[in-house]
């Protein structure tokens, strides 16, 4: 079985690297886009179990990549939560209507992230 994946979408170096190095520790395959345009072209060569998406980025933001890619049915299991600063309710409401399947706000606890991203995984044992 292949390993699980995350794809981390963010365009703050050291949020990457944090993010990166958690991810890869709790033992999943870990990409990196760092703006929009990358993070789709990332889901189009492989797709990931789990997306790592980050509201403000160059180029698309994340409310339009989490779009796009609920616009595709071939990518209808990719779990995606959405890390922002932004932790006003409305935002939430309009990451979540665009089909995110969760919203984390930064800055946040690096235990509830990788906790998150398990509870996504396919076959996630609790």
């Amino acid at each position: 079985m292949a390993p699980q994946s995350v794809l981390v979408v963010d365009d703050e170096p050291n949020i990457v690297l944090s993010l990166e190095f958690l991810m890869k520790e709790a033992g999943f395959d870990v990409r990196v886009a760092r703006d929009g345009e990358s993070a789709l072209e990332a889901v189009r060569q492989a797709p990931p179990h789990v997306i790592l998406l980050d509201v403000m980025l160059p180029k698309r933001d994340g409310y339009d990549v989490c779009q796009t890619i609920r616009a595709n049915p071939a990518w209808k299991d990719v779990r995606i939560l959405m890390l922002t600063a932004k932790g006003r309710q409305i935002e939430k409401e309009k990451g979540l209507a665009m089909g995110a399947d969760d919203y984390i706000t930064k800055p946040f606890s690096t235990r509830e992230v990788v906790e998150r991203v398990r509870a996504y995984m396919p076959d996630a044992e609790s």
